[in-house]
């Protein structure tokens, strides 16, 4: 499977394209960087980032783009543009039909190092060792980027067969419930209950007949 990670933003977009095996074995295909300028306008640069991306799609034909999730930042403005980039990237692979998922910082690198709290010369370091490079990749937005593309590799066939497994849990349920109101619905109504039950003494004035009674000058009938 090949997949292309993005590390979004407007100043520096990481690229990484990485090709997955069997098992855990991954190979690099292609990394870099799309830079825009901050003085231009926003709606050139995310053109910029979009053309970019649409080249290395035609290019690299990945299966599927990974991008990671942006959390809140204390520069709501830094955060904003990288989000919009990372729109920008979500939008050009869905015209083509390829999935998309997003990976927080934390997934990716507890997926290549690890730890969620490593640092990013941890993970770059991670990096390089897995797809055996010898020079690190710059600037760290394209090591971020390959780092997205492994991490998708190692837990998108996790992910997948969770889901798989939750949709049949699921399915299972509907079929249980389905089956009892069928059940339900055969057996009819409840039958109503009868009265209350006699006593011992009750039956025994019964079968003995009706009792004797005095008229009000106290004569026996």
């Amino acid at each position: 499977m090949r997949v292309l990670g993005v590390d979004p933003g407007l100043t520096r977009c990481g690229l990484g394209v990485v090709d997955g095996g069997k098992g855990r074995s991954v190979r690099p295909v292609a990394v870099g960087v799309v830079r825009t300028p901050a003085d231009t306008d926003l709606a050139q640069r995310l053109l910029s980032v979009a053309d970019e991306v649409e080249r290395w799609l035609d290019r690299y034909r990945p299966e599927a783009v990974a991008v990671e999730r942006v959390f809140a930042q204390h520069n709501v403005r830094t955060a904003m543009g990288t989000a919009q980039a990372g729109g920008v990237v979500a939008l050009a692979a869905a015209r083509r039909g390829l999935p998309v998922v997003f990976h927080t910082p934390s997934e990716v690198k507890a997926a290549v190092t690890g730890s969620g709290r490593a640092d990013k010369a941890q993970v770059t370091g991670m990096v390089m060792r897995l797809l055996g490079l010898e020079e690190r990749p710059k600037p760290a937005d394209a090591a971020d980027a390959l780092a997205l593309a492994i991490c998708h590799l190692w837990r998108e066939p996790m992910r997948v067969r969770l889901a798989e497994a939750e949709a049949r849990a699921a399915e299972l349920a509907r079929s249980h419930r389905a089956r009892l109101a069928a059940a339900a619905k055969q057996a009819g109504p409840p039958k109503t209950p009868a009265g209350p039950s006699k006593t011992p003494a009750g039956l025994a004035r019964e079968q003995a007949g009706p009792t004797k009674t005095q008229d009000e000058s106290g004569a026996r009938r």
